[in-house]
């Protein structure tokens, strides 16, 4: 696999992220900051975006290194709504979409690294080319829009109950 210490360090805490996003889209439909695993998504995913700018199979600055810097701009601003315009019904819905969205792009490098690395000796994808990975990200890419268009309604019968 050849993975250095930090990209093992990077692997652990980005699998905890994920699974604590899906844990929170399984109970709440969205990832929720003010519960322990939105929490553990956000911290996990800075701390998963921020060590990736360290990591480069390729050699220099890449479009991974580029999603990495724009996930932490998505899940800044989600927090800062989420702790500063509590009262904002019209909040919800930016950072609802935010987090989504860094969750979505989060899966993009996280699916080319895992197709091309697993399982071992023969892994899914030869490359970021291959058919697979392509076909996985457009599969990931109608469940962000389908999801995100659920968020969106939800978030439209909470505001309407809240005054």
């Amino acid at each position: 696999m050849g993975l250095s210490n930090l990209g093992i360090f990077h692997t652990i805490v980005g699998v905890a992220a994920v699974v604590a996003a899906v844990a929170d889209f399984i109970r709440y439909g969205k990832i929720n900051l003010n519960t322990l695993s939105g929490k553990i998504y956000f911290y996990g995913t800075i701390v998963t975006s921020l060590t990736s700018l360290g990591i480069s199979k390729h050699g220099g600055f890449n479009p991974g290194h580029a999603f990495s810097i724009f996930i932490i701009f998505l899940i800044l601003g989600a927090y800062f709504l989420n702790s500063k315009r509590k009262n904002s019904a019209r909040a919800r819905y930016f950072e609802n979409f935010w987090l989504s969205f860094s969750f979505f792009l989060s899966l993009v490098p996280t699916v080319n690294e895992t197709f091309t690395r697993i399982p071992l000796g023969h892994p899914l994808a030869k490359d970021i080319k291959d058919p697979v990975i392509g076909n996985t990200l457009l599969v990931l890419l109608l469940f962000f829009a389908v999801g995100s268009i659920f968020q969106f309604r939800k978030q439209q019968l909470i505001n309407k109950i809240k005054p």
